[in-house]
């Protein structure tokens, strides 16, 4: 494993615009290190502690310091990502995807209505067509009878799955039971990446799609285990992550045995600035699958300020304290 002086010496903090606020954030911060197969991203959010992410820290480690596996497929099919915008918005969001047919929303945005989620589930519809896929990600903000309304309120624009919906499992199994009928599965996303044993709410019955991450997992092969323990179709998805860290989760993906699903991987798109000179964002609804090399050109225009970079050396340094 890598020591903290192997990943301090590589260090570059990068703080990079968005086109969109997203999750509450109109730039990103990311720490990028260079191993000895490559670059690696160590993004976890601000507000995430030192135990959590040091997963992610794990997962930079993994990528950087050790060959990912063989991959199955050299490009993969991702999904346009709809911030909780207003519904006259969303076909200029759509149009930073060329040739996505598949839609993740956001919905149940904290100050935002249920009518403004209908309105913008909506405009989703009317801009890709009924042959577009939609996908709805509540972040588990939503108790059980509160998704229950949303589902049948949104059930109309034929959804693929809804992506945690609540936020407990106990929850999520009530919520499934309610449902069943209406044959619009449930997506496990933190209620797999949060718990101390990521395939219980599989076991439970609370979904029947298992989102992965790599970096919130620990890795790809830690990622690749939850999937095969939760016995559950996989989408692989990313945390607003740069190019760099958006390679990891192109290499995830390309690494599991099946891929039924779109994954969330074009998030690239949302930032206005990325770190290579060829991001990687979705060209013909797909992204590639290989490596990707910072421009130091770029490393430099958009490193972060100097206090914002010792904050990131010393989190990394905690971090590695705990692996």
């Amino acid at each position: 494993m890598a020591a903290p002086a192997d990943l301090l010496d590589s260090l570059h903090v990068v703080d990079l615009p968005m086109r969109r606020r997203f999750r509450g954030l109109d730039r990103r911060e990311a720490a990028l290190v260079r191993g000895p197969e490559g670059w690696a991203e160590f993004s976890p959010f601000p507000e995430y502690d030192d135990a959590e992410s040091a997963r992610w820290l794990a997962a930079a480690i993994e990528f950087g310091w050790s060959a990912p596996p063989t991959p199955r497929r050299d490009v993969i099919p991702v999904n346009a990502t709809v911030p909780a915008v207003p519904a006259d918005d969303v076909a200029a969001v759509l149009a930073l995807y060329p040739g996505c047919r598949t839609a993740k929303v956001k919905v149940a945005e904290p100050g935002g209505t249920a009518d403004d989620d209908v309105d913008r589930v909506r405009a989703v519809r009317a801009t890709l067509g009924p042959e577009g896929r939609i996908r709805l990600d509540a972040n588990g903000r939503w108790s059980v009878d509160e998704a229950e309304r949303a589902v049948h309120r949104l059930a109309e624009f034929d959804l693929e799955y809804l992506e945690q919906p609540c936020e407990s499992v106990e929850e999520l199994v009530e919520l499934n039971r309610r449902i069943r009928y209406l044959d619009v599965p449930v997506a496990l996303d933190e209620a797999v990446r949060k718990a101390d044993d990521p395939a219980a709410a599989a076991r439970a019955g609370a979904g029947g799609v298992v989102i992965l991450k790599a970096a919130p997992l620990g890795g790809i092969r830690p990622a690749l285990a939850v999937a095969a323990a939760t016995g559950l179709p996989a989408v692989v998805s990313s945390a607003l992550d740069t190019s760099v860290g958006l390679a990891m989760g192109a290499a995830l993906a390309a690494a599991l045995p099946e891929l039924p699903y779109d994954c969330g991987l074009g998030t690239g798109s949302l930032l206005a600035a990325d770190v290579a000179t060829d991001p990687l964002v979705p060209v013909d609804g797909v992204v590639r699958v290989g490596r990707v090399e910072p421009d130091p050109a770029l490393l430099e225009r958009w490193a972060a300020p100097p206090e914002r970079a010792a904050w990131w050396r010393d989190r990394i340094t905690r971090c590695a304290a705990l692996l």
